[in-house]
C-alpha cells in the first residue's frame, strides 16, 4: 500500500486508500450511534421529500419563497446523502476504506452543499427583506427569473471557488499514515496525514470560509437588521408580530447553521479538529439541519402547514 518516498518516479500518492476510523476515542462502542444517525437520515429524506411533494402539488405554494424552500430541500438531501451512507457503512459493516478519488470527491461535495445551503439562506433573507420592507415592489423584484438567476449564480460561485479544496488536498504527499480519525473526508482531517507542509490548505480553507460564509452571513445580518428596523416602525402590533413570525424560522435555522461552523473553526484553531466533539459536531452539522429545516418551516408557516395536511389527508381545521 505504501511506496518509498525517495523514489522520484513514484506516483503522486504513496497510499492507495484512506481508512476512516469513525469517532475518535469511542471506536469500541461507536456502532451504537448508528441508530440515531440512521433515524436522522431517514427523517431528513422523508421530511424533505414531503416538502417537495407539497410545494409541487399545491398551486398556492408556487411562489418564490417556497421555490427557495424547495431548492433548500434538494440541497439538504444532497448534503445528508453525501456523508450518511458511508458513515452507516463504517458503523454497521466496518467498511472503513475509501479510495483517494472517492475521498476527494466527497470532500468537494460536502463543501459545495454546505456553501449552497449558506447561499440559499441569503436568498431567503433577501426575499423576506423585500416582502416586509418593500412589499409593493415584491412581485416585480422577487420573480421566478430572480430565483433562477440567484441559484445559478450561487451554484457557479461555489463550483468555481471550492474546486481548490480537493485540488490542493490531492497535491499533498501521503506517505506514512492513511488512518483518519473521522467519519468523513474533511479537508483538515485528510491533509493532516500529509508528509509535507499543509499550510496552503489551511490558508485556503480560512480564505474560502471568510469569502463565502463570511460574506453570506454579513448579507443575512444586514437583511434582518433592516427588517427589524422596518418592523419596529410599524404602528400595528399585529402586523409587527406577523412580520417577525415569518422570519423566526429562518433565524432559528441560520443560528444553528453558522454557530456550529464557528465552533468547528475555533476547535480547529485550537488544534482539536480530530477530537470527538468537533468530529461529532461536524457530522451532526451535516445531518441535523436537513432533518430540522422542513419541520421548522412546516411549524412556522401556516400556508405550508395547510399544504402538508392536505397532502397527508389530515383534517386541516384550526391550522
Amino acid at each position: 500500500m505504501f511506496q518509498d518516498l525517495r523514489d522520484s518516479n513514484s506516483s503522486q500518492f504513496q497510499v492507495s486508500e484512506f481508512i476512516l476510523m469513525g469517532f475518535p476515542g469511542i471506536h469500541s462502542w461507536q456502532h451504537w450511534l448508528s441508530l440515531p444517525l440512521a433515524l436522522l437520515y431517514l427523517l431528513a429524506l422523508g421530511a424533505n421529500i414531503l416538502i417537495l411533494t407539497t410545494i409541487y402539488q399545491e398551486a398556492s405554494l408556487h411562489q418564490p419563497m417556497y421555490n427557495f424552500l424547495g431548492i433548500l430541500a434538494v440541497v439538504d438531501m444532497g448534503l445528508a446523502t453525501t456523508i450518511m451512507p458511508k458513515i452507516l457503512a463504517i458503523l454497521w459493516f466496518s467498511a472503513k476504506a475509501i479510495s483517494l478519488p472517492e475521498c476527494f470527491a466527497q470532500m468537494y461535495a460536502i463543501h459545495f452543499f454546505v456553501a449552497m445551503e449558506s447561499g440559499i439562506f441569503v436568498c431567503m433573507a433577501i426575499d423576506r427583506y423585500v416582502a416586509i420592507c418593500r412589499p409593493l415592489r415584491y412581485p416585480s423584484i422577487v420573480t421566478d427569473s430572480f430565483v433562477i438567476k440567484a441559484i445559478v449564480f450561487i451554484a457557479i460561485r461555489n463550483s468555481v471557488c471550492l474546486i481548490s479544496v480537493p485540488v490542493l488536498a490531492a497535491q499533498r504527499n501521503y506517505c506514512s499514515q492513511n488512518q483518519i480519525e473521522h467519519c468523513l473526508c474533511s479537508n483538515l482531517g485528510v491533509t493532516s496525514l500529509s508528509c509535507d507542509d499543509r499550510k496552503i490548505n489551511s490558508i485556503n480553507q480560512i480564505f474560502l470560509a471568510w469569502l463565502i460564509m463570511g460574506s453570506d452571513l454579513c448579507l443575512i445580518i444586514v437583511s434582518y437588521a433592516l427588517i427589524l428596523r422596518s418592523v419596529l416602525k410599524l404602528n400595528s402590533k399585529e402586523a409587527a408580530s406577523k412580520a417577525l413570525n415569518t422570519c423566526t424560522s429562518h433565524l432559528i435555522l441560520i443560528l444553528f447553521f453558522y454557530t456550529v461552523i464557528v465552533v468547528i473553526s475555533i476547535t480547529h484553531s485550537a488544534g482539536m479538529e480530530l477530537s470527538l466533539i468537533p468530529v461529532l459536531l461536524n457530522v451532526l452539522h451535516n445531518v441535523i439541519p436537513p432533518a430540522l429545516n422542513p419541520m421548522v418551516y412546516a411549524l412556522k408557516n401556516k400556508e405550508l402547514r395547510q399544504g402538508l395536511c392536505k397532502v397527508l389527508g389530515l383534517n386541516i381545521k384550526g391550522n
